[in-house]
């Protein structure tokens, strides 16, 4: 019987200690996940070139001398779900002074061109594809961490990158400075 209690004690201490580092883990991608980051360094967002629901080339260029907004997202990811409504809402709102928001799925399109049309998103959804995923990677996302967006002033140089998602409070003070 010792050796039984012993074997379970050390499993419970084991489960513990197990538990402790998932939640620490978890903590700390959070905690990351709701800073802001350093504006992207190795890639120039300028250069992107993909393609839209309907397949043709669309280069994230030609919106120089707007306020461009980045956002890298999917449809299987909740957070990105969640964060939509406030990207819509904020392109309605700033659209006429000078934002240009834009998705890059990072997503199949037979997956996204639904999910679009049903939540009316008005601004331009690029898809990514799983490669989209370097490209955040390499615009400053270095958690792989979905949604992640780059903020872009007029003269196309990268402000500053959020990691996870962003409400209407964060979209404002990252984005009215610079209309």
């Amino acid at each position: 019987m010792t050796r039984i209690r012993k074997a379970s004690a050390y499993l419970i201490v084991a489960a513990f200690a197990l538990a402790a580092g998932v939640i620490f883990q978890l903590e700390t991608r959070h905690r990351a996940a709701s800073e802001s980051a350093p504006a992207p360094t190795s890639v120039q967002l300028s250069s992107v070139n993909l393609p839209d629901l309907t397949g043709r080339a669309q280069a994230l260029d030609q919106w120089r001398g707007r306020v461009l907004v980045v956002n890298f997202w999917a449809t299987w990811c909740a957070p990105c779900r969640k964060e939509v409504p406030e990207l819509i809402h904020a392109q309605s709102e700033w659209g006429q002074r000078g934002l240009q928001i834009v998705g890059i799925a990072i997503d199949e399109v037979e997956n996204v061109k639904p999910y679009a049309a049903d939540m009316g998103i008005n601004y331009p959804v690029l898809i990514g594809g799983p490669e989209g995923l370097e490209l955040a990677r390499g615009a400053g996302d270095s958690l792989a961490v979905l949604p992640f967006t780059v903020v872009v002033d007029r003269s196309g140089k990268a402000v500053s990158t959020q990691l996870g998602g962003v409400d209407r409070k964060k979209l404002a003070a990252l984005i009215e400075p610079l209309l």
